[in-house]
This record gives C-alpha cells, structure tokens and sequence, in this order.
C-alpha cells in the first residue's frame, strides 16, 4: 500500500503475503520474509531436518511435539514416541500431520 500502481506494474513480477492481516508497516513483514528465506541457507539451521520437518515443507502443518518429562501434571507422552520404533514413530508423525492440517488449515488439503 502507498506504492503507485505504475511502479508495481513496471518492476513487480511477483508479490508475495504472509497472511490476511493488516500491519501499521512493512517492517515486520521484511522480516518475516527475511527470515524465511534465511533458514534456507545451508548453516544457518544446527540441524538441516528442523527444515525439512516443519511446517509446510511438505504443505502440511507439524505434528505434536514432546519434551522430558515423559509425564507431566498426570498427561504422558504418546507411547509410540518413546517406543525407539522409527517406523511408527514417522507414521505417527505422519498421522498427527494430517489431523492438526485438517483442524487448524483444512484448505492446505484442498
């Protein structure tokens, strides 16, 4: 916004938005997008799966995540996720995946 619509159309080949939302400016947004990109670049991330496991790498939304202790205020852990069964664990992962899309971004579905 506040950009002359000839500008846009004479240099701009493509927009891009980070949401259906209004800010006072463009700095936050920058930053946003700055920071997107950034993790993309080999080095900038400890470990490269936090990339490839997060949310819309796969353009699904993450599943649950667990920490220690394996039991806190009486609510444990999914069984499955302490197993060492890397198998089930991905499947469950997987699984949780497509639940939390379908509950919070069912258009990601579409």
């Amino acid at each position: 916004e506040g950009v002359d619509q000839r500008v846009l159309d004479e240099f701009i080949d493509e927009e891009v938005s980070i949401g259906d939302y209004v800010l006072t400016g463009g700095e936050i947004p920058a930053m946003v997008f700055a920071d997107a990109l950034c993790r993309m670049v080999p080095g900038v991330l400890t470990n490269n799966e936090c990339f490839t496991e997060e949310s819309h790498f796969n353009g699904l939304l993450e599943y649950p995540q667990y920490t220690k202790p394996a039991v806190w205020r009486g609510i444990e852990v999914p069984e499955v996720l302490m197993s060492g069964h890397h198998a089930n664990v991905e499947k469950w992962r997987r699984e949780k995946s497509i639940e939390v899309t379908r509950k919070k971004r069912p258009d990601l579905l579409e």
